[in-house]
């Protein structure tokens, strides 16, 4: 999408999705229900159990699962795509002020800078965060019951502190901060670093995965620490994400087996 001059702005997991095996477009209705289980179908009611006015349909289908457990997935079914454009815009033909992402990812400038435009570096700050959380158990950034200011609170903990306008700005800093920058001494900060091992090296071990070694952790630390950059003028571009270390070394020669995969029609089984 970048390469169009697209900007998503609403790139997260929920819109990051597996396509589905290329073999379902052929199979029957009774080779769908064998394998998948018969639609379940349920009725629908009002609250006051009054009669359902003209066009309300008298029941509805549930959602049914083509999924599996992602151990289960192997390399050549690990074929991706974005969906959801419905934020997506040109930055050529219009301006776009104000986020819809989940602000727990949103981009700070959205936050603290709302009078000027959205651009391409609020995608790279949302695909950071993504890509951490592809690789780990948990977000980056804390999603239960998040609030702006909680959300701003553990960007800083864990990126360090905000450009001097926009700290200055953040008045409820002082919850959990000293003027200076530094937590307040009856608070627990989680680094960088913790939530790291936290997030992705002890769900590896918990899962029997091999963690990461130390030379793709610290690639993985400047890729996304770059992605990450407060200020947007200052992040990588995409063209840059690609040509960082852990792209050109990891995901990338990973990506490329995948296709080779594909291809061929064979399994592999490779740790991701």
């Amino acid at each position: 999408w970048l390469i169009l001059n697209i900007i998503h702005a609403d790139l997260h997991l929920g819109n990051i999705l597996l396509r589905l095996p290329r073999e379902f477009d052929s199979l029957t209705d009774d080779q769908l229900n064998s394998r998948y289980g018969a639609p379940e179908l349920e009725p629908v009611r009002r609250l006051d159990g009054g009669a359902l006015p003209p066009g309300v349909p008298s029941f509805g289908v549930k959602s049914a699962w083509f999924g599996k457990p992602s151990e289960e997935i192997r390399i050549s079914e690990a074929e991706i795509f974005l969906a959801d454009f419905g934020e997506a815009f040109l930055p050529s033909q219009e301006s776009r002020h104000e986020s819809h992402t989940p602000f727990t990812i949103q981009p700070p400038e959205a936050r603290f800078e709302p009078d000027k435009p959205l651009s391409f570096p609020a995608d790279i700050w949302t695909m950071a965060c993504s890509i951490w959380a592809i690789l780990g158990q948990r977000p980056l950034f804390e999603d239960i019951l998040a609030t702006p200011d909680n959300t701003t609170c553990e960007q800083v903990d864990a990126l360090g502190n905000l450009p001097p306008e926009w700290w200055n700005k953040w008045e409820a800093r002082r919850q959990w901060f000293n003027n200076d920058g530094s937590p307040l001494k009856q608070r627990l900060q989680r680094t960088w670093e913790d939530r790291f091992e936290d997030s992705i090296q002890e769900s590896r071990r918990r899962e029997g995965m091999p963690v990461l070694e130390a030379e793709e952790s610290d690639a993985i630390f400047v890729m996304l620490r770059s992605m990450l950059s407060f200020r947007p003028e200052t992040r990588l571009t995409a063209d840059k994400v690609l040509e960082s270390k852990w792209m050109k070394k990891w995901a990338l020669p990973t990506y490329e087996n995948m296709r080779a995969c594909s291809g061929r029609g064979q399994p592999e089984e490779v740790n991701i």
